[in-house]
Protein backbone atom coordinates (compact mmCIF):
# COMPACT_ATOMS: atom_id res chain seq x y z
CA UNK A 1 0.00 0.00 0.00
CA UNK A 2 1.32 3.21 -0.87
CA UNK A 3 2.22 5.39 2.24
CA UNK A 4 0.83 9.24 2.21
CA UNK A 5 2.71 11.95 3.40
CA UNK A 6 1.31 14.82 5.54
CA UNK A 7 3.13 18.60 4.40
CA UNK A 8 3.04 20.96 7.58
CA UNK A 9 4.31 24.52 6.78
CA UNK A 10 4.77 26.45 9.96
CA UNK A 11 4.23 30.05 10.07
CA UNK A 12 3.47 32.56 12.76
CA UNK A 13 3.08 36.34 12.75
CA UNK A 14 5.53 36.81 15.16
CA UNK A 15 8.75 37.13 13.28
CA UNK A 16 11.52 39.19 14.29
CA UNK A 17 14.26 39.06 12.18
CA UNK A 18 11.81 39.95 9.33
CA UNK A 19 8.91 41.33 10.56
CA UNK A 20 5.30 39.93 8.56
CA UNK A 21 8.04 37.97 6.50
CA UNK A 22 5.48 35.06 6.07
CA UNK A 23 2.66 37.49 4.11
CA UNK A 24 5.77 40.21 2.92
CA UNK A 25 5.80 40.26 -0.95
CA UNK A 26 8.94 38.44 -2.94
CA UNK A 27 8.39 39.34 -6.87
CA UNK A 28 4.64 39.38 -6.30
CA UNK A 29 3.35 37.07 -4.48
CA UNK A 30 3.63 36.87 -0.19
CA UNK A 31 6.68 34.63 0.86
CA UNK A 32 4.54 31.71 1.85
CA UNK A 33 2.97 31.29 -1.37
CA UNK A 34 6.40 29.75 -2.32
CA UNK A 35 6.35 27.10 -0.86
CA UNK A 36 3.06 25.96 -1.16
CA UNK A 37 2.95 26.20 -5.16
CA UNK A 38 6.11 23.65 -4.97
CA UNK A 39 4.73 21.33 -2.35
CA UNK A 40 1.61 21.34 -4.71
CA UNK A 41 3.74 19.63 -7.67
CA UNK A 42 5.02 17.01 -5.19
CA UNK A 43 4.39 13.55 -6.50
CA UNK A 44 4.27 12.01 -2.46
CA UNK A 45 2.20 14.45 -0.49
CA UNK A 46 -1.45 13.58 -0.11
CA UNK A 47 -2.28 16.96 2.14
CA UNK A 48 -0.43 20.51 2.72
CA UNK A 49 -1.54 22.30 5.45
CA UNK A 50 -0.63 25.56 7.70
CA UNK A 51 0.17 25.53 11.54
CA UNK A 52 -0.63 29.30 12.20
CA UNK A 53 -2.07 32.06 14.62
CA UNK A 54 -2.38 34.56 12.43
CA UNK A 55 -5.36 35.70 10.69
CA UNK A 56 -3.32 37.29 7.48
CA UNK A 57 -1.19 34.51 6.84
CA UNK A 58 -4.06 32.42 6.76
CA UNK A 59 -6.03 34.21 4.38
CA UNK A 60 -3.23 34.13 2.19
CA UNK A 61 -2.11 30.67 2.39
CA UNK A 62 -6.03 29.59 1.48
CA UNK A 63 -5.78 31.80 -0.99
CA UNK A 64 -3.05 29.92 -2.65
CA UNK A 65 -4.52 26.43 -2.05
CA UNK A 66 -3.34 25.30 1.16
CA UNK A 67 -5.73 23.75 3.71
CA UNK A 68 -6.08 25.29 6.98
CA UNK A 69 -7.60 22.51 9.62
CA UNK A 70 -7.26 24.48 12.64
CA UNK A 71 -6.04 27.92 14.51
CA UNK A 72 -2.34 27.11 16.29
CA UNK A 73 -2.66 27.87 19.82
CA UNK A 74 -1.38 30.99 21.30
CA UNK A 75 0.73 28.78 23.67
CA UNK A 76 3.09 27.09 20.80
CA UNK A 77 3.62 30.53 18.82
CA UNK A 78 5.67 32.48 20.81
CA UNK A 79 9.65 33.29 20.16
CA UNK A 80 10.87 30.66 22.82
CA UNK A 81 8.47 27.54 21.18
CA UNK A 82 10.47 24.84 20.05
CA UNK A 83 10.30 24.34 16.79
CA UNK A 84 8.88 20.76 16.79
CA UNK A 85 6.01 21.31 19.08
CA UNK A 86 4.22 23.05 16.29
CA UNK A 87 4.92 20.11 14.24
CA UNK A 88 3.59 17.62 16.66
CA UNK A 89 0.42 19.76 17.32
CA UNK A 90 -0.57 19.04 13.53
CA UNK A 91 0.08 15.53 13.34
CA UNK A 92 -2.63 14.98 16.09
CA UNK A 93 -4.97 17.78 14.77
CA UNK A 94 -4.55 15.38 11.33
CA UNK A 95 -4.03 11.73 12.22
CA UNK A 96 -3.96 8.81 9.51
CA UNK A 97 -0.88 10.02 8.00
CA UNK A 98 1.97 7.66 7.42
CA UNK A 99 4.77 10.46 7.45
CA UNK A 100 5.47 14.02 7.81
CA UNK A 101 7.04 16.75 5.47
CA UNK A 102 8.14 20.06 7.59
CA UNK A 103 8.47 22.99 4.76
CA UNK A 104 9.38 26.08 6.21
CA UNK A 105 8.19 29.29 4.33
CA UNK A 106 11.42 30.85 5.16
CA UNK A 107 13.46 28.50 1.98
CA UNK A 108 11.49 30.04 -1.00
CA UNK A 109 14.05 28.82 -3.38
CA UNK A 110 13.66 25.03 -2.57
CA UNK A 111 12.04 23.67 -5.36
CA UNK A 112 9.18 20.58 -5.70
CA UNK A 113 12.17 18.12 -6.84
CA UNK A 114 14.34 18.99 -3.81
CA UNK A 115 11.23 17.81 -1.32
CA UNK A 116 10.16 14.64 -3.77
CA UNK A 117 13.93 13.76 -3.62
CA UNK A 118 14.09 13.71 -0.02
CA UNK A 119 11.22 11.62 0.10
CA UNK A 120 12.76 9.42 -2.27
CA UNK A 121 15.88 8.89 -0.08
CA UNK A 122 13.88 8.47 2.68
CA UNK A 123 11.91 5.27 1.38
CA UNK A 124 14.91 3.84 -0.65
CA UNK A 125 16.84 4.09 2.04
CA UNK A 126 14.10 2.48 4.20
CA UNK A 127 14.82 4.87 7.08
CA UNK A 128 12.59 6.97 8.97
CA UNK A 129 14.38 10.55 9.13
CA UNK A 130 16.12 12.32 6.27
CA UNK A 131 16.54 16.40 6.23
CA UNK A 132 17.98 18.34 3.45
CA UNK A 133 21.45 20.05 3.37
CA UNK A 134 23.97 22.09 1.92
CA UNK A 135 27.93 22.58 1.41
CA UNK A 136 28.31 25.59 3.58
CA UNK A 137 30.16 28.93 1.84
CA UNK A 138 32.37 28.75 5.05
CA UNK A 139 34.02 25.49 6.18
CA UNK A 140 34.11 25.08 9.88
CA UNK A 141 37.46 24.00 9.86
CA UNK A 142 38.61 27.41 9.24
CA UNK A 143 36.29 28.79 11.84
CA UNK A 144 37.95 30.08 15.70
CA UNK A 145 36.95 30.90 18.73
CA UNK A 146 38.05 34.24 20.24
CA UNK A 147 38.19 34.83 24.03
CA UNK A 148 38.20 37.73 25.74
CA UNK A 149 41.86 38.62 25.43
CA UNK A 150 41.27 38.09 21.24
CA UNK A 151 42.87 35.25 21.33
CA UNK A 152 42.09 32.65 18.41
CA UNK A 153 41.22 28.95 19.15
CA UNK A 154 40.55 26.80 16.23
CA UNK A 155 37.06 25.05 16.61
CA UNK A 156 38.15 22.18 14.66
CA UNK A 157 42.05 21.62 15.37
CA UNK A 158 44.07 20.99 12.38
CA UNK A 159 48.03 20.73 12.35
CA UNK A 160 48.18 22.43 8.98
CA UNK A 161 46.73 26.39 9.22
CA UNK A 162 47.42 26.79 5.67
CA UNK A 163 45.35 24.06 4.57
CA UNK A 164 43.75 24.56 1.14
CA UNK A 165 40.09 24.55 0.82
CA UNK A 166 40.16 21.46 -1.31
CA UNK A 167 42.19 19.52 0.97
CA UNK A 168 39.48 19.95 3.63
CA UNK A 169 36.90 17.48 4.36
CA UNK A 170 33.81 17.62 2.74
CA UNK A 171 31.44 19.24 5.50
CA UNK A 172 27.43 20.01 5.32
CA UNK A 173 25.12 22.08 7.31
CA UNK A 174 21.28 21.90 7.43
CA UNK A 175 19.53 24.39 4.85
CA UNK A 176 16.26 24.18 6.64
CA UNK A 177 14.51 23.52 3.70
CA UNK A 178 12.83 20.26 3.93
CA UNK A 179 12.68 17.43 6.74
CA UNK A 180 11.06 13.98 6.64
CA UNK A 181 9.84 11.30 8.78
CA UNK A 182 7.76 8.54 9.55
CA UNK A 183 5.22 10.27 11.85
CA UNK A 184 5.37 6.69 14.52
CA UNK A 185 8.71 7.51 15.04
CA UNK A 186 8.82 10.94 15.29
CA UNK A 187 6.32 11.06 18.04
CA UNK A 188 8.65 8.97 20.08
CA UNK A 189 11.64 10.82 19.34
CA UNK A 190 10.61 14.37 19.17
CA UNK A 191 13.14 15.47 16.67
CA UNK A 192 13.76 14.94 13.31
CA UNK A 193 17.97 14.53 14.01
CA UNK A 194 19.07 11.33 15.50
CA UNK A 195 21.95 8.51 14.46
CA UNK A 196 19.17 7.22 12.32
CA UNK A 197 18.72 10.25 10.13
CA UNK A 198 19.73 10.43 6.40
CA UNK A 199 21.37 13.88 4.51
CA UNK A 200 19.94 15.21 0.97
CA UNK A 201 22.06 17.35 -0.23
CA UNK A 202 20.91 20.61 -2.00
CA UNK A 203 22.74 22.95 -4.46
CA UNK A 204 23.57 26.26 -2.06
CA UNK A 205 21.80 28.32 -5.18
CA UNK A 206 18.25 26.91 -3.89
CA UNK A 207 19.50 26.70 0.47
CA UNK A 208 19.17 30.20 1.10
CA UNK A 209 17.42 30.50 4.81
CA UNK A 210 14.89 33.42 5.20
CA UNK A 211 16.42 35.11 8.92
CA UNK A 212 17.46 38.69 7.75
CA UNK A 213 15.92 41.46 5.88
CA UNK A 214 19.48 41.24 4.03
CA UNK A 215 18.70 37.60 3.28
CA UNK A 216 15.21 38.93 2.18
CA UNK A 217 16.80 41.25 -0.10
CA UNK A 218 19.30 38.69 -1.43
CA UNK A 219 16.42 36.68 -2.34
CA UNK A 220 14.35 39.29 -4.10
CA UNK A 221 17.55 39.47 -6.12
CA UNK A 222 18.31 36.01 -7.02
CA UNK A 223 15.09 35.70 -8.05
CA UNK A 224 14.59 38.18 -10.40
CA UNK A 225 17.41 37.53 -12.36
CA UNK A 226 16.16 33.95 -12.93
CA UNK A 227 13.37 35.03 -14.96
Amino acid sequence: MKPNFLAVIPARGGSKGVPRKNVRDLNGKPLIAWTIEEAKKSQYISKIILSSEDSEIIKEAKKYGCEVPFIRPMKLAQDDTPGIDPVLHAINQCPGYDYVVLLQPTSPLRKAEDIDGAIQMLLDKGVDYCVSVTVPDKSPYWMYKVDENGNMEQIIEQDNYAVRRQDLPKVYSLNGAVYVARIESLTHTKSFLNEETVAFEMPRSRSLDIDTEEDFLWCEWLISKSF
